[in-house]
């Protein structure tokens, strides 16, 4: 129906257009389907008291983390980025950087050791 009317009066629409309208709706309806159970979700785990939003002090702690990061050395900074957020092992990292295992690690051990300087002041 809504293809015809898309066209006007006279010749059925042509099956492209007719397609075209069923993945549209199908699509609307999927959004729409989503959108209810997302807002259901959030309604049963906040709640009616939930009055502020618990996720700005993590946030916070992410950005200034990423600022320290930024900070350290690129060699520290390769190997904490692979250790940490790539989930890599020594081994994997040292493929990676071409350096060996044990270099990695110490990378690693001193990174952090930088890391918890430029970050001691706000997490003390």
């Amino acid at each position: 129906m809504e293809s015809w009317r898309r066209q006007g009066q006279g010749a059925p629409p042509p099956l492209g257009w007719v397609y075209a309208t069923i993945r549209h709706r199908a699509i609307d309806l999927a959004r729409r389907d989503e959108r209810r159970a997302d807002r259901e979700v959030a309604a049963h785990r906040d709640g009616p008291q939930c009055w502020f939003d618990s996720g700005v002090e993590e946030r916070e702690r992410n950005l200034l983390i990423q600022k320290a990061m930024s900070h350290l050395p690129e060699i520290y900074r390769d190997v904490l980025t692979l250790k940490v957020w790539g989930g890599l092992t020594f081994g994997e990292i040292a493929e990676t950087l071409e350096i060996p295992a044990n270099t990695a690690a110490s990378r690693y051990r001193y990174g952090l050791m930088e890391l918890r300087k430029l970050t001691k002041e706000v997490f003390a």
